[in-house]
């Protein structure tokens, strides 16, 4: 998980699908008596955007994550002002509708 954005209106954090817990001890297979490692069934990564002024969240994964990927970099070509990063993600704001209980 990487903190990426800050500030007083919202926290932007990416968090890696199954980061960590790669699994490479070998295991039995029934079929073959072969041995094989652990493979993880789904890795997935996912944006987490927090809008600090409702106390909502909304968790961006699949293609909602790839568009915000392809905004990140845009942002790492052309460095975005403050005001213009708290615009897009403000456009996010109507999808969050988990509330932040503990962060």
């Amino acid at each position: 998980m990487n903190m990426l954005y800050d500030s007083e209106s919202f926290v932007v954090v990416h968090i890696h699908a199954n980061a960590g817990e790669a699994d490479d001890t070998p295991r039995r297979n029934d079929s073959s008596l072969s041995l094989e490692p652990s493979v993880p069934t789904l890795a997935r990564h996912g944006f987490e955007i927090v809008d600090k002024r409702s106390g909502k969240e909304v968790y961006l994964d699949g293609s909602w994550a790839e568009m915000f990927q392809l905004q990140l970099n845009a942002w790492e070509v052309d460095t975005p002002s403050e005001e213009e990063v708290e615009r897009i993600l403000d456009g996010y704001t109507g999808l969050a509708q988990q509330p932040v209980l503990l962060h």
